[in-house]
């Protein structure tokens, strides 16, 4: 894109795009709503400050329009103000091609004329304005008044805020932030303040409420969080739970989340904060005191090991591990934790949160796939995962499986131990010797018919059932790929009994290393 030449040029697509403007803005645009008042006069100030601000508005799409690299398609234009600090990003675009452009001194002008008119509306100026413009003349506001956290590049220092709301007074603020111009660090909680807190609260006999109806034990936690974030990893999806040594992050689309520490000694520290929790409105809006997130809590329990979330004030939950359960002062239960941890609660709802997030991938889910998700879950419970187990679940081809597998590499529950695998011919043929040698009466349960399936280190030999035919207790034989042969029968559930089987092939891999 460049620039026009020329003025008949520009004075001849002004005009075409000022036709296109006033037939497409003849109904207001997405903006401020009106707001009932107590008598007819107040709406009337009220519809006219509205009118002044969608005329301002239309007047700074018109100089964006005009100021436009040639060949331009769209302009999509954000400024955010306060009294003391501004920024803005404009950026024209054609197809896949984009340029950002520093706007005019007029513009700039005309941004801070319509928030000071915008500042006569019930509900106070807006923190950020967003303009979309196309060339035919369609023009879109959107005026934030910071419903969500704004982005990083475009927060201002809580001062900013503050002088912000000493200029324009509001009844409340939005949570994260009202926690963010006024939390004073209350959350805050370093190695000094949590020994104090510590002698304090052993002084006055406080100690932390013990509990085993939220969160599972520590060990079952770990590996159904690694299990999900292997998952996640494996789809590409951007966001989700992930590991590192001894931590377990979560950021969830609802932009509430939560961290895992795991600390020698077999203890562990899960805090995190729900976004616009009512009890945090409580505190920053309606000055509510706060609640005692560390009551009883060991002076271990610092801020390296607290989700950032306490640096901003917004901290929901907190609870800690040791002694083999978890631990918590004020936090709240399960139903108020909820949308800050992934779906970890149990073996089931571990396996249904991935089979969920397979299917809304748009990955098939089949009856395969979900005996695939369950060894892998329990695979991970036992801490022997292995490439097979994630290649089960997921297709190498399609998916990072090496990536996801780097997942249980990281929190300590893949083993490396490995033999070289038996071919299904050889399999099927040891299983036979070994039912012949071993003199078991094989009338209905023809050895020519046996046949394999591969499974984590080694093989399940079986003979099929005959369509229609129902066998409880029919034989199965796994074996492994260093030769042993485990009988079973299918009383015994593969999901089950592979667990052990692998666990038991590993620890002999293990002596014999």
């Amino acid at each position: 894109m460049s620039r026009p030449q020329g003025g008949n040029r520009d004075d001849e697509f002004m005009k075409s795009f000022m036709a296109g403007f006033a037939e497409s803005n003849a109904e207001p645009d997405i903006g401020f709503s009106l707001v009932s008042h107590p008598g007819p006069e107040a709406v009337v100030d009220e519809q006219e400050i509205i009118e002044r601000a969608r005329g301002l508005t239309h007047r700074i799409a018109q100089e964006l329009a005009a100021a436009a690299p040639e060949g331009w398609e769209r302009v999509g234009a954000t400024f955010a103000w306060t009294v003391t600090d501004k920024t803005w990003s404009v950026v024209y675009s054609a197809g896949e091609q984009a340029v950002q452009v520093e706007p005019a001194q007029s513009v700039l002008q005309l941004v801070q004329e319509q928030r000071d008119v915008a500042a006569g509306m019930s509900g106070g100026p807006w923190w950020r304005i967003r303009i979309s413009l196309n060339n035919a003349g369609q023009v879109q506001t959107d005026y934030d008044y910071g419903d969500e956290p704004f982005p990083d590049n475009q927060l201002f220092p809580a001062e900013a805020y503050l002088a912000d709301l000493r200029e324009y007074p509001r009844n409340r603020l939005p949570v994260w932030l009202a926690a963010y111009v006024s939390h004073g660090g209350r959350l805050m909680r370093s190695p000094r303040v949590a020994a104090e807190q510590a002698r304090s609260d052993r002084a006055k006999e406080i100690r932390g409420q013990a509990t085993t109806e939220v969160f599972p034990p520590l060990p079952l936690m770990w590996s159904h969080w690694t299990t999900l974030a292997a998952v996640f990893v494996a789809l590409d999806a951007p966001n989700g739970p992930r590991m590192l040594p001894s931590l377990a992050w979560f950021e969830g689309p609802n932009r509430s989340g939560s961290t895992l520490y795991v600390l020698p000694g077999d203890r562990a520290v899960i805090s995190g904060g729900v976004l616009n929790a009512p009890e945090l409105d409580a505190v920053y809006n309606d000055g509510a005191l706060l609640p005692s997130l560390y009551a009883g809590a060991p002076d271990w329990v610092t801020d390296a090991v607290l989700n950032p979330r306490a640096a901003t004030g917004q901290l929901t939950f907190c609870y800690w591990w040791e002694d083999g359960q978890w631990f918590r002062g004020e936090s709240p239960d399960g139903p108020g934790i909820a949308g800050a941890v992934p779906g970890i609660w149990t073996t089931d709802s571990t396996i249904d949160v991935i089979l969920q997030v397979m299917t809304s991938a748009g990955k098939a889910v089949t009856d395969a796939t979900r005996s695939a998700v369950a060894t892998l879950v329990s695979a991970a419970q036992a801490g022997l995962v292995t490439y097979e187990t994630v290649a089960a679940v997921f297709d190498p081809a399609e998916h990072e499986v090496d990536s996801a597998l780097n997942q249980f590499t990281l929190a300590g529950l893949r083993t490396f131990v490995t033999a070289p695998p038996l071919s299904r011919i050889d399999a099927i043929e040891q299983v036979r010797r070994f039912i012949l040698a071993r003199g078991t009466d094989t009338s209905g349960y023809p050895l020519d018919q046996l046949t394999a399936e591969r499974i984590d280190n080694g093989w399940m030999v079986f003979v099929p059932t005959r369509p229609g035919e129902i066998m409880i207790g029919r034989a199965i034989y796994y074996m492994a790929d260093d030769g042993v042969i485990e009988p079973s029968s299918s009383s015994v559930p593969p999901t089950i009994y592979i667990v052990g089987f692998t666990q038991r092939f590993q620890e002999r891999m293990r002596q014999r290393g």
